[in-house]
């Protein structure tokens, strides 16, 4: 019989405003120990240097990262011209270096080749498996590898800011799984100058702002005392983006079962993913069938 986890069976989410020098899993860890809690993780890596949103889901809320994780994400990221590096941002080595600067015009109509479905190659230094070993740690041996391309949805992509020739501030609204240190570089090589990554921050993942979110001190300042959980969101809260059908308590208890129970929803396409709850709290995420919620995944009541 495997041994049972210590901690606090408390759940939702807290919204976290990362600083720069620290990994996702690193702040993962952290707000566990704050919380005592018993089960965490986060919905969408940040490079270590990167800054803004990490919402990070304790006990039941667990349960709701894919949503998050598939959820529409908006950063905003400086781009340095003249020089690409290993790394694609300003932590690696410069490998190439070119004298050539785009005006404001040339930035602006290239970015159109970077907005609806793209293809993107992520880094070298990226967590892509690649023959089941993570890419970045076949580059630190200093192995140069065939990355597949693969899709990503852009829905924006705009200039917001000039400070200098060497500059370009951006901001990009996009699906899962695309890296932004890629559409730097990919933008370099566009405008014949190319590019990296100076300084990356989330602005919003899904339904979580990073104007919201906590710092790191101020979860160290909070941390195990009951306060805290003040600042935590529902479970609720990571099922945003998808519709909501209303149930019993008699059904919630049979679709907590297992079992397809009655809801009541409107607007509902037979087959279409959902939630159910009762009382305001979730039961169950399913598929909507004649009336009922066939459950694929249930929440503790």
């Amino acid at each position: 019989m495997g041994r049972a986890r210590k901690g606090r069976d408390i759940s939702g989410w807290l919204v976290v405003d990362k600083p720069a020098g620290i990994s996702s899993t690193a702040v993962v860890n952290k707000v566990r120990w704050a919380f005592s809690a018993k089960k965490a993780g986060h919905a969408g890596t940040l490079d270590p240097e990167a800054t803004g949103v990490l919402a990070v889901a304790l006990g039941e809320a667990t349960k709701t990262v894919p949503y998050i994780t598939d959820a529409l994400k908006a950063y905003r990221f400086t781009v340095t011209f003249g020089a690409a590096t290993n790394t694609d941002d300003a932590e690696g080595e410069v490998i190439a270096r070119s004298d050539t600067r785009p005006g404001d015009a040339q930035i602006k109509e290239a970015l159109h080749g970077f907005v609806g479905e793209i293809m993107q190659v992520p880094p070298q230094f990226s967590a892509v498996k690649i023959d089941g070993e993570r890419a970045y740690k076949r580059a630190r041996d200093g192995e140069a590898m065939e990355i597949a391309a693969r899709p990503l949805w852009v829905e924006e992509l705009t200039m917001t800011g000039r400070e200098d020739a060497d500059h370009v501030t951006l901001e990009m609204v996009c699906g899962k799984g695309g890296y932004v240190r890629s559409i730097a570089r990919d933008l370099g090589d566009a405008l014949g100058c190319l590019g990296h990554v100076r300084e990356l921050r989330r602005i919003w993942s899904g339904p979580f702002e990073a104007e919201n979110g906590l710092s790191l001190d101020e979860i160290d300042r909070l941390a195990k005392d009951p306060a805290l959980d003040a600042y935590l969101l529902p479970v609720e809260a990571g099922l945003a983006d998808l519709p909501e059908a209303r149930c019993t308590p008699e059904e919630a208890t049979r679709i907590r079962n297992g079992n397809p129970g009655m809801v009541f929803a409107s607007g509902l396409e037979y087959g279409e993913e959902c939630w159910a709850s009762c009382d305001g709290r979730a039961v169950a995420v399913g598929r909507f069938k004649a009336g009922a919620l066939h459950p694929a995944r249930v929440f503790a009541g």
